[in-house]
């Protein structure tokens, strides 16, 4: 097993400079989460010219709704979803500064082009493996539209989060190089 890249929360562009399709990541900071309808609402409210309820600059969202937290622990299940719901409002938030997104599944080529352009990098986490990934969150919090329920923004507390990187700064695709070498070995 080879050793993971150990960052820490906010990404600097110089750490995401460093980072190339394929590396194994350890992350570990503040992260926060959204999904589709809490995405729609941060644009609707940048038209609107009201802000974020998260600092974007540096940041990361992970793209989960998770399971309410059983006893004695911070959250319940925390596997990602499937990123490209997000596509249509990742590119407006990369050019503010998010530095990295968590998702599974393929991002379109504007969101590639998207983090080429402002630096930032699109992470893979597990899926499948929600219970085990829950274990690198130490602390949850809602902060933003309670209302939506799983799919609130909240700010968590990570601490190791295991990550591949899957689409980096430079225009790397690990899912387009793994059906390259696929190819070739047939």
């Amino acid at each position: 097993m080879t050793h993971a890249i150990s960052l820490t929360t906010p990404l600097s562009d110089k750490d995401i400079e460093s980072l190339r399709a394929g590396d194994e990541v350890s992350l570990s900071g503040i992260i926060y989460t959204g999904r589709d309808a809490a995405h729609k609402r941060m644009v609707e409210s940048l038209d609107q010219e009201k802000g974020l309820p998260l600092p974007i600059k540096g940041q990361v969202i992970y793209y989960v709704g998770p399971s309410p937290a059983p006893p004695g622990r911070v959250i319940g299940s925390a596997g990602p979803t499937t990123s490209g719901r997000m596509d249509a409002y990742a590119p407006r938030l990369i050019a503010l500064g998010l530095k990295g997104m968590i998702g599974k599944g393929n991002r379109s080529s504007e969101v590639i082009e998207a983090c080429r352009e402002y630096k930032c990098v699109y992470f893979g986490a597990i899926g499948g493996a929600g219970a085990l990934i829950a274990k690198s969150i130490i602390e949850a919090e809602v902060i933003a539209w309670e209302d939506l329920g799983p799919e609130a923004v909240r700010k968590l507390k990570v601490q190791d989060f295991p990550l591949i990187v899957i689409n980096d700064a430079h225009g790397g695709d690990l899912y387009q190089e793994g059906r390259k070498r696929y190819e070739r070995t047939r």
